[in-house]
């Protein structure tokens, strides 16, 4: 979700009135960074490892972002679908919660998280490589395609 005005210890029951829109997100974890400490900050922000889009769709037009299914597909094939109403933490208790710590800005994106079914917890486990194509979708929402790619090596002097 992105946020539409400022908020800052927001209640629950308003929570839904700080938000702008919804748009798809595709969180492309880099699993080794991901594990380099106990935060796993690197590895949810490697350089191009996250999409946004491809639109945002108004708060308006989904009246209950509770409804909303999120399916992920890898070449083609589904790999997560998941339900909004089934996050263990709604989009207003989202809201409340990082509120609490942050004033929230307009153009300030939450992402609410996956559904079940990730590469690293599958037996074997699938790994993303170059060449495969991701497509995150919610219908109403829209179908964001994003292509894996290796990044160039770096020269060392």
């Amino acid at each position: 979700m992105i946020v539409g005005k400022r908020a800052r210890h927001v209640a629950r029951e308003s929570a839904l009135e700080y938000v702008a829109g919804y748009c798809c997100f595709m969180d492309g974890s880099i699993r080794d960074w991901q594990r380099h400490t106990p935060q796993f900050t690197a590895g949810k922000n490697f350089h191009h490892s996250g999409a946004m889009g491809p639109c945002l769709v108004t708060a308006d037009e989904i009246p209950d972002p509770s409804a909303l299914q999120l399916t992920t597909f890898v070449n083609g094939e589904v790999m997560q679908r998941g339900q909004v109403s089934d996050l263990v933490f709604d989009i207003p208790a989202l809201i409340e919660y990082c509120s609490t710590f942050s004033e929230l800005v307009p153009g300030d994106v939450i992402v609410t998280g996956t559904p079940g079914g990730v590469g690293a917890a599958r037996t074997p486990p699938i790994w993303l490589k170059a060449g495969d194509v991701v497509e995150v979708e919610i219908p109403g929402v829209g179908l964001l395609r994003s292509a894996v790619s290796d990044e160039p090596a770096v020269a060392t002097a």
